[in-house]
């Protein structure tokens, strides 16, 4: 869903935000010394392009599968000399291109004494990170779930010093996304989580929502699952096939879409854009975001599969939420990547 606004990107992100409201209401092993990115690529052609010195890094990957370069954004562990576990953040509707977890967050401040791999990827706006089963004109070929479960996770091993051991979390889009990771590849991820997600998708609302995210980019759904009524759309449903989460560890959360602390001026350090947003567009987004939340909470309790679901009592759809999710998760991804 929606992102942190500026400038420009305001009408876009209005026209997305209000696209979503409308449809709503109507209805590998690890290596022990890191490669240089020459020596570091995969069998199926897909390979490390550049990377950059130092603690933040950029990163360029070739995706065999999208035939394309991928920007990846790293940001390694603090001791490099000792084996590390790598959290993948995912970024939301635009894929990044507004702002992002490297710009929007204290991701770096906050991992600064923590002993993990912080893996950012960039692109995938209006994919849903899934494998479209159709090149789209205005998206191309979209192959997302392939290369975060297939092509990255091995080069990023390959790359920096690693245990192996990955965690996954995303915002909006992306939150729905990492559960059909989860989904798609058991294992490649000890740990996912959900900042303002919708992970109900084949229903008539959850349709509705990924209908706007996607057109929202100039997408067509149909080129991702097809019409309606194709069975694909279930086949990629979280909610219809939760019992294959058990032994994933699980964090979700959202607002409640009640302006909170966040949502004033101080908040937001005197934007009063971003405000606007947050309040026209944020409240609503994040009120939809935690009837999905509800909805998968309960489907999780019936199934009697552990998770942790944090319904904020306020709290619209934005990067400072998002920041404080990704703060009171971490505890539950250090315990899975490091048993």
């Amino acid at each position: 869903m929606g992102d942190h606004i500026t400038g420009g990107a305001a009408v876009t992100a209005a026209r997305f935000a209000t696209a979503v409201l409308v449809g709503a209401m109507l209805t590998s092993t690890a290596r022990a010394e890191p490669a240089t990115p020459e020596q570091v690529s995969a069998p199926d052609g897909s390979h490390v392009l550049t990377i950059t010195e130092g603690r933040s890094a950029d990163m360029s990957v070739y995706s065999a599968l999208m035939r394309k370069p991928v920007a990846v954004k790293v940001l390694r562990a603090p001791d490099d000399s000792i084996p590390a576990p790598t959290l993948y953040l995912l970024n939301g509707a635009d894929g990044g291109v507004d702002r992002n977890w490297a710009d929007a967050t204290d991701v770096a401040e906050f991992f600064a004494d923590k002993q993990v791999n912080i893996v950012i990827p960039f692109g995938g706006g209006g994919s849903y990170f899934t494998d479209w089963r159709t090149d789209d004109p205005a998206l191309g070929r979209q192959r997302w779930a392939t290369f975060l479960t297939r092509e990255l996770p091995p080069l990023i091993d390959a790359t920096l010093n690693t245990t192996g051991a990955n965690a996954i979390a995303g915002i909006s889009m992306a939150g729905t996304a990492v559960f059909q990771l989860a989904l798609t590849a058991p294992g490649v991820y000890r740990a996912i989580g959900s900042y303002s997600g919708c992970v109900r998708t084949s229903d008539v609302r959850g349709q509705a929502v990924v209908n706007a995210v996607v057109a929202s980019q100039q997408g067509n759904p149909a080129n991702m699952w097809g019409p309606p009524s194709d069975p694909a759309w279930a086949a990629n449903d979280p909610y219809l096939h939760a019992e294959k989460l058990r032994g994933t560890a699980i964090y979700v959360a959202s607002g409640s879409g009640r302006p909170g602390p966040l949502d004033t001026p101080e908040g937001v350090r005197g934007d009063l854009l971003q405000l606007t947003y947050q309040l026209l567009f944020g409240a609503p987004l994040e009120a939809i975001a935690n009837v999905c939340t509800r909805q998968l909470r309960d489907r999780l309790r019936e199934l009697n599969i552990p998770a942790t679901v944090d319904l904020r009592a306020t709290g619209t759809h934005s990067w400072g939420y998002w920041q404080q999710d990704l703060h009171n998760s971490w505890p539950i991804f250090s315990a899975a990547l490091n048993r």
